[in-house]
C-alpha cells in the first residue's frame, strides 16, 4: 500500500507569479466532475431548505403557544366581566337593603286578595 497525498505543492516558478502576491499554492489531487459538481450544489440547496424549514415551524410552534396563551386571556377577560357585573349586583342588592329608605319600610301586616 502506498501513502498518496490528496494535494501537491506547486513550485512559484511554474506559475508565473510577479512580486507581492502568494507564492505557494496547493493544488488538490482529487477532481470533481460536473455531476460531481451538481450533486453538491443539489446538497446544498437541501441543506438550506431543511434548516429554512425547521426555522419555520419553529415560528409556527410559537404561534400555536401565543395563539392558545390569548384564548386564555379571552377566557380570563370574559370572567372577569362575569365577576365585575356579579358583585355589581351583589353590591347594589345590599346598598338597597341597607338604604334610610329601606329601613324605614315596615313589614304587611295581613294581605287580602280581590275575588271575581
Amino acid at each position: 500500500m502506498s501513502n498518496q497525498s490528496t494535494s501537491y505543492y506547486v513550485n512559484r516558478r511554474q506559475q508565473n507569479w510577479s512580486r507581492n502576491q502568494n507564492t505557494t499554492r496547493y493544488v488538490s489531487a482529487i477532481k470533481l466532475g460536473p455531476v460531481a459538481h451538481t450533486v453538491l450544489v443539489a446538497l446544498m440547496i437541501i441543506v438550506l431548505g431543511l434548516i429554512y424549514v425547521t426555522q419555520a415551524t419553529r415560528t409556527t410552534g410559537y404561534d400555536y403557544e401565543m395563539q392558545k396563551i390569548d384564548s386564555q386571556i379571552a377566557d380570563y377577560d370574559q370572567q372577569k366581566s362575569e365577576l365585575e357585573i356579579e358583585n355589581t349586583r351583589l353590591t347594589a342588592l345590599e346598598t338597597v337593603k341597607n338604604s334610610s329608605v329601606a329601613k324605614e319600610m315596615t313589614a304587611s301586616t295581613d294581605t287580602q286578595y280581590v275575588q271575581q
